[in-house]
């Protein structure tokens, strides 16, 4: 599995070269747009709320000594609290939203390094897109909120906190990266088949989400490149999984010029 994750964060050298020499800047500007508003509404969400939130957490403390200092730390406990969440449903929003967007992204790469204009795979639609988009994160979601709960919980803890936090991390790269990867398994396996396929390879997955996740932490830019580059990598390497295991054929270069020339 650690192979896998080195390759997964290796996949996003050469992203934005990739981008720009397939000219796919220009489907990317409602999902960045579906982004940026995204995390604009969270970060609003994490300013009004945390005064009252952190009012009710306060209320717990019920001794004089020591009160004003624990209304402070609830605020920006609060605050914690919200991003923390918010960060857990922006992810799964944005790519569910974005995901008739994406499609044409992970196709197009799949050209280019397939070379193969005659392959078969599913046909979907617009919507179609959209809905396994919307089931595929709402699963990935909910199987998310489960694991990542109880960590919370531990992290408050010392020393195991450390082991804790270090989980929730991984847990979210996974399924990030498994909604990046879904891009291109929609086109050729069903809903239960992409998700035998992604633990079979959990560890591109997580490779993958890794680096979306630091990318996030980029003030601004991060929630407009995350997406786009994020995508373009997982794209590369299921596409080079999905070779090897025989389900999509490489043309030679002969046979990608032969091909070139016949169009």
């Amino acid at each position: 599995m650690i192979k896998n994750i080195i390759d997964g964060i290796k996949a996003y050298f050469g992203g934005f070269g990739l981008i720009s020499k397939l000219g796919l800047w220009k489907y990317f500007a409602i999902p960045i747009l579906i982004s940026f508003i995204t995390g604009i509404l969270f970060f609003a969400l994490a300013w009004f709320l945390s005064e009252p939130l952190g009012n009710f957490i306060a209320r717990i403390w019920i001794w004089e000594l020591g009160s004003e200092t624990v209304a402070v730390i609830s605020k920006y406990l609060s605050i914690l609290l919200i991003l923390a969440i918010g960060l857990v449903l922006y992810k799964h929003i944005v790519m569910a939203l974005s995901a008739p967007f994406m499609s044409p992204v992970s196709e197009k790469v799949e050209l280019h390094l397939t070379g193969n204009h005659n392959h078969s795979h599913r046909q979907t639609s617009f919507r179609q897109q959209l809905m396994r988009g919307i089931r595929i994160n709402v699963r990935n979601l909910l199987r998310e909120l489960l694991f990542i709960i109880p960590l919370v919980l531990l992290s408050f803890i010392p020393v195991i906190g450390i082991v804790a936090t270090i989980l929730i991390f991984i847990v979210q790269a996974y399924y990030v990266g498994f909604g990046n990867m879904d891009y291109t398994m929609e086109r050729h396996f069903k809903y239960k088949e992409s998700i035998q396929f992604v633990r079979k390879y959990r560890g591109t997955a997580i490779g993958n989400g890794i680096v979306f996740m630091l990318m996030l932490f980029i003030p601004v830019i991060g929630f407009i490149i995350t997406l786009p580059i994020s995508v373009v990598a997982a794209s590369t390497e299921t596409v080079k999984i999905l070779e090897k295991r025989g389900v999509i054929t490489l043309h030679t270069s002969k046979e990608i010029s032969d091909i070139k020339g016949e169009l």
